[in-house]
């Protein structure tokens, strides 16, 4: 595990590792770390897996085949990891750093935004459902969705979210443990994508799933994982 230098908070690189093998990594560091010690971002890619989030239902794994179903205590539904997408573990004392988990999870999505941005793709949040989500038609257009986030009514439900003529390109999921974050968000770079038709995709049926290479952004895992894990330690810095 090596460490990239010139960040605001430190980042280790994992290489290709097993899903199961960084699961028990972030539960342990969680568990015994002290509230003084550094947090860290962990950049890594797993061969393909599926994770089945906390609230996961059975019945979006449509046909897992040959690729193994984890279970996990991250928040969300099903997803798909594999070779090819830079997956991210912000390990990090939301104590420490002063804001709440909903702050937190704005500022990761903040982050990927503007990793796509360096790219020259416009990345959106959309209403009712975390990740970031691309426009197929013009990945490039700054237009405002209209089904975006917009403030509501206190009290209000999110409205049901409508991913028309989206694609989603990062997927988040996360576990706060005595104020301590870790699981994190997964940004598909240049992928099998094929799997994820084996799922619906965070529990929602349809929902396409992108890449930076499907929309024309010829980049290396590396570069991405740069990219990101830099935006990370900035965004995510007290």
């Amino acid at each position: 595990m090596s460490a990239i230098p010139n960040a605001a908070i430190g980042l280790r690189w994992l290489g290709q590792i097993p899903y199961l093998d960084s699961y028990q990594a972030m539960q342990e560091f969680t568990a015994a770390r002290t509230p003084e010690q550094q947090d860290e971002i962990w950049l890594c890619e797993h061969p393909a897996t599926f994770t089945q989030g906390l609230a996961g239902q059975a019945g979006h794994v449509l046909a897992a085949g040959d690729i193994p179903v984890v279970s996990t205590n991250r928040g969300g539904q099903v997803t798909f990891h594999g070779p090819g997408q830079v997956v991210a573990y912000p390990l990090l004392n939301l104590q420490r750093a002063g804001y709440y988990v909903k702050e937190y999870v704005y500022r990761v999505e903040e982050a990927v935004i503007r990793t796509l941005a360096y790219f020259g793709i416009t990345g959106h949040r959309v209403a009712g459902a975390p990740g970031i989500y691309v426009r197929l038609d013009d990945p490039h257009s700054h237009a405002l969705l209209p089904q975006r986030p917009q403030k509501r009514t206190e009290g209000s439900s999110a409205p049901a979210p409508d991913f028309t003529g989206l694609g989603k390109i990062a997927a988040l999921g996360i576990k706060v443990s005595r104020h301590c974050t870790y699981h994190g968000v997964a940004l598909n770079v240049a992928m099998d994508l094929s799997p994820f038709a084996r799922i619906n995709p965070c529990g929602y049926a349809g929902l396409q799933t992108v890449d930076l290479s499907t929309i024309g952004v010829h980049t290396t895992w590396e570069e991405a994982a740069q990219v990101l894990g830099y935006q990370l330690s900035v965004r995510l810095a007290p």
